[in-house]
């Protein structure tokens, strides 16, 4: 006879089939993540070469290196990471989730994440997580706050508290989607303020948010962070643009 706990896995694959979040196939040993492998091997990993403040990749061979923009405006954040370049079937699963209302993806996508820090916290160590706030009335239009969504998840998963009020945006900001490095750098100056600076004084901070572009706003949060006491701040996201 199975087992009571096989038999109703079996029976629930039949009612409710494991489907891969990106390509919706079948998927018999569905595990966690809910994705298919030939969607995995379409997901583009961030490797070296790359440089090891910001995270940018850099095109061919080589070691990895700081880039010239971090040498010349050194960021407030310690360090950058991200687990894949945003492309393929992670930049749509990560704009499914945040404009589509599957809010579900964060589990899959903070697993995900969650495979290529190992450095991080070996690193690093970090005590708490900070995601990168939204402003209130982009909040009540969304209705949710991406970087918070996946925080729970891997506040749970590493062990780790998350404080989803340490950081609060006071400014709202353009969209960020269409402006240059300058001018995003300008449009988020002044955006952040640190609400309960009792909380990060002296504390290794994983800065978290879903996509890393030119890092201004992380730049931005990671300088309020570090006013308020913060000792390190490491941006992490899920993915990275090129």
């Amino acid at each position: 006879m199975f087992p009571a706990k096989q038999l109703l896995h079996a029976l629930l694959d039949v009612i409710l089939p494991p489907l891969c979040h990106v390509c919706r196939s079948f998927i018999p040993n569905a595990g966690r993540l809910h994705i298919c492998q030939a969607c995995r091997e379409r997901m583009p990993l961030l490797s070296s070469p790359l440089c090891p403040v910001c995270g940018i990749p850099f095109i061919g061979a080589g070691r990895d290196h700081v880039c010239g923009t971090c040498l010349t405006q050194p960021p407030h954040f310690d360090a950058a990471a991200a687990r894949f370049l945003y492309e393929g079937p992670i930049r749509d699963m990560i704009h499914d989730f945040k404009y589509n209302q599957r809010t579900h993806l964060r589990y899959p996508l903070a697993l995900l994440a969650i495979e290529g820090m190992g450095e991080i916290m070996t690193c690093h160590a970090p005590h708490l997580i900070v995601p990168v706030p939204l402003h209130i009335s982009r909040l009540r239009q969304r209705g949710f706050n991406q970087a918070v969504l996946l925080g729970k998840v891997l506040s749970q998963q590493l062990s780790l508290p998350l404080l989803p009020d340490a950081l609060v945006r006071i400014k709202r900001t353009e969209p960020q989607i269409k402006l240059s490095a300058a001018e995003r750098r300008l449009n988020v100056k002044g955006a952040f303020t640190v609400k309960r600076t009792e909380t990060v004084v002296g504390k290794r901070i994983l800065l978290l948010d879903d996509v890393m572009t030119t890092g201004s706003t992380m730049d931005e949060c990671a300088k309020e962070l570090k006013k308020a006491g913060a000792s390190t701040v490491i941006a992490t996201t899920i993915a990275r643009t090129a």
